[in-house]
């Protein structure tokens, strides 16, 4: 019998697994990395790239790089107008839903994650060694019909048969095993790139209910990036007297914003972290580098605002499920 594949197609990261032996496993991608960058280019000469290989162009080819397409996938256009604002990549009206344009060329939403998935499907195939016709896909638990048959659709265009559209939290409560315990409420805090999702879950017996859900379709780790390249610019202004947020800088900007990246990751497992970037401008006098300490107590600080706007949902998941605190057994 032929497997079917695991697929959690995020905003700014996917990942595809599969279960071997009863236990789930991440596939790793041509490059190697567990998760695929949520990411489509298409260069000048007609080539398409995704995942790694797109992210890494962004900055000298923006308008041509769809990023955070999730965020399109079953809108309106009169529903995406925050949305647009916030990437380079040109939305226009599609009918009553929107298409991206790309090189000159329309692509809809569901077409784009498509591109995404057809790495994914490809990754598992190459793996498993035969062809894969059969998938799951998770979706945020606040998704609607219309978001949820994009989401279908994507699949069916990448080749795939969508066997099921399950929701994240639930997904990652049967992954913690939530679903083996006794009758317990639960909360899933998911704290995506560019989505916070609360849900408050009941679990038991095998069955998993999604009591409430909530969240902000505009926070992620992406503004905790954005919080961090702002303090490096400011820094690097404040001694240096030049501004990396200028234009001509763009490509500047790309390795701050990649280097704020990988800083936050490095502070989760280690008190402080130095960035040095060798060579970031230029002036009359010379090459200017930018070297930088920060602590994690530092960046807490810094970010202390972002992590505070998802106490609202938190509150508001907990009010709609008829929970206090106290009533939830795990998070």
């Amino acid at each position: 019998m032929a497997k079917i594949i695991g697929i959690d197609l995020g905003t700014t990261n996917s990942v595809v697994a599969v279960m071997e032996g009863g236990e789930p496993k991440v596939i790793a991608n041509e490059e190697g990395g567990r998760t695929t960058p949520s990411v489509v280019a298409f260069t000048k000469s007609g080539e398409r790239l995704v995942g790694q290989v797109a992210k890494r162009q962004a900055i000298t080819n923006p308008e041509n790089t769809i990023y955070s397409i999730k965020r399109f996938m079953g809108r309106r256009y009169d529903e995406v107008t925050e949305e647009m604002k916030m990437v380079p990549y040109k939305v226009v009206k599609a009918g009553d839903h929107v298409a991206v344009v790309a090189q000159g060329k329309q692509y809809t939403p569901p077409e784009v994650s498509a591109m995404i998935l057809q790495k994914l499907k490809k990754a598992a195939e190459d793996y498993l060694g035969g062809a894969i016709t059969e998938a799951v896909i998770t979706v945020p638990a606040y998704f609607n019909d219309a978001q949820r048959q994009a989401t279908k659709d994507a699949g069916r265009i990448a080749g795939l048969d969508v066997k099921r559209i399950v929701n994240e939290p639930t997904a990652a409560a049967l992954a913690y095993g939530l679903d083996k315990k006794k009758d317990e409420t639960i909360a899933v805090y998911d704290f995506g790139g560019g989505t916070f999702d609360i849900s408050v879950l009941e679990v038991g017996e095998g069955v998993i209910e999604v009591k409430s859900t909530n969240g902000d379709t505009h926070l992620g780790g992406d503004n905790i990036d954005s919080r961090i390249v702002e303090w490096l610019a400011d820094e690097f202004k404040k001694d240096e007297g030049l501004d990396l947020r200028s234009k001509g800088n763009e490509m500047a900007l790309q390795r701050l914003r990649d280097a704020a990246e990988k800083a936050k990751i490095e502070l989760s497992t280690t008190q402080q972290t130095e960035i040095n970037l060798p060579f970031i401008t230029a002036d009359a006098s010379g090459p200017k580098h930018l070297v930088k300490t920060l602590t994690r107590a530092k960046l807490e600080q810094m970010v202390e605002d972002i992590i505070q706007r998802s106490m609202g949902p938190c509150k508001q998941a907990m009010k709609d499920a008829g929970v206090e605190a106290k009533d939830i057994d795990e998070v």
